[in-house]
């Protein structure tokens, strides 16, 4: 679900993708936040966050849920 109906609109909007057996794709200047509330650093427009819980480099995805050998079906 976008944040946004015109994800392609103002530079302000924020869009959440959510890709197929893969990561949430955070594009926009979304604040990320830590459980503590601390915020975490980021570097680019668009970010990618793990879902898998395998990634090297928590929250951001490092490609791991690739080498998963189990596939969750979507519909």
């Amino acid at each position: 679900m976008n944040s946004d109906s015109d994800p392609g609109g103002d530079d302000s909007a924020v869009t959440i993708t959510v890709c197929p057996d893969g990561p949430l794709l955070v594009r926009g200047p979304a604040a990320l936040v830590d459980a503590d509330g601390n915020p975490i650093s980021r570097e680019r427009a668009t970010v990618a966050l793990c879902r898998c819980g395998g990634t090297s480099i928590p929250p951001f995805c490092d490609g791991t849920h690739k080498k998963r050998k189990v596939r969750r079906s979507h519909e």
